[in-house]
């Protein structure tokens, strides 16, 4: 639940924001109507390490404008947002800088402008699916309970002949998603890690156990499963830990009768000079491996590099991680490692 609400004027002239104002100013959170220019000179505190954890329980309520949708390979076809950012706290988290300076949680309420662009997007080529990922800015789950957003998106797309929706959660509250009518058209994936992960960097989000528990529930369900391991670390233990993780997958997966093969999604810890000056400010005490002399270069668009485990730790990391999903779910999918 966040400490203040700021309400775009915008969003009170659809229903939902209507809805959410109704719903927070009769709770003992601070609301306040104004502009989102407004919003960053709010949120209290003096220094970085004051004011993040103070903007991760900041809410805007607002619209979502545009109408352009960005590719989101190798996820999907195109990537669109319910919310931007999330109230977990990872240290790792890639929106430390595309979010730096906005690490306050938005919710967009004008739905049916989002699934219209979202219509328009639908690339019609016969039998083609064009596949849209709801998570990359930020993730629905962790707002669920307060928006619904997420279930209309799911019954939304459980209509829809050539499109599929992808989510990905760190969060356990699904049992609002379990009745929807999805058609089998959401491929829900669970960001899971190993239980050091877990514990030292994602802060504020679902247990090891409570995420392997929610994610037999959607399986059982009905969605398209899915999986995805980010960032995989290296470090004393790590091959345990790991090896674990996928036994308990199996143990809490095998009974159930999936209606699709799982899907498993793998990338290693990065970082960008960039994102490691945050880090440092906003977790001071940070356990992170950002030592730059272990690590090798990894260049991107515009120029941009990122550091990367060394080739022989990569491969090393791919072949055993690739092993234990080979002998554990010998029909699950590898759709990407990187």
């Amino acid at each position: 639940m966040p400490e203040r609400v700021f309400f775009e004027p915008s969003s009170l002239k659809y229903p939902l924001g209507r809805e959410l104002y109704d719903y927070f100013k009769d709770k003992n959170i601070e609301v306040i109507k104004t502009s989102i220019q407004n919003v960053s000179r709010m949120i209290p505190g003096n220094t970085e390490k004051e004011r993040y954890p103070r903007a991760k329980k900041t809410l805007v309520v607002t619209t979502k404008k545009g109408t352009r949708l960005d590719v989101c390979k190798p996820s999907a076809n195109f990537e669109f947002s319910l919310v931007t950012n999330c109230p977990g706290n990872c240290e790792y988290c890639y929106l430390q800088t595309s979010q730096a300076f906005k690490p306050y949680l938005r919710t967009y309420v004008n739905l049916e402008d989002i699934f219209d662009n979202i219509k328009a997007h639908i690339v019609n080529d016969g039998n083609k699916i064009t596949t849209f990922e709801v998570a990359s800015s930020g993730d629905p789950l962790g707002l669920e309970h307060i928006t619904g957003s997420l279930s209309k998106t799911i019954e939304f797309f459980g209509t829809l002949d050539n499109a599929r929706l992808r989510v990905v959660t760190k969060f356990d509250s699904v049992e609002p998603l379990l009745g929807l009518k999805h058609n089998s058209h959401t491929r829900f994936r669970f960001s899971i890690n190993s239980r050091y992960v877990i514990k030292n960097f994602e802060h504020n989000t679902a247990t090891f156990d409570k995420r392997i528990e929610a994610a037999a529930k959607i399986a059982g369900a009905g969605y398209p499963m899915g999986f995805i391991v980010a960032p995989l670390m290296i470090y004393e233990g790590w091959k345990e830990e790991y090896t674990e993780l996928f036994d308990r997958l199996k143990q809490q997966i095998i009974n159930i009768n999936l209606v699709e093969p799982i899907t498993f999604e793998f990338i290693q810890h990065r970082f960008t000079p960039t994102a490691k000056e945050f880090i440092l400010k906003r977790f001071p005490g940070t356990k992170l491996d950002m030592d730059e002399s272990k690590r090798t270069l990894k260049w991107g668009k515009y120029g941009r590099f990122k550091y990367v485990y060394p080739k022989e730790q990569f491969g090393e990391m791919k072949e055993f991680i690739s092993s234990l999903i080979l002998d554990r779910f010998p029909q699950g999918v590898i759709e990407y490692f990187t």
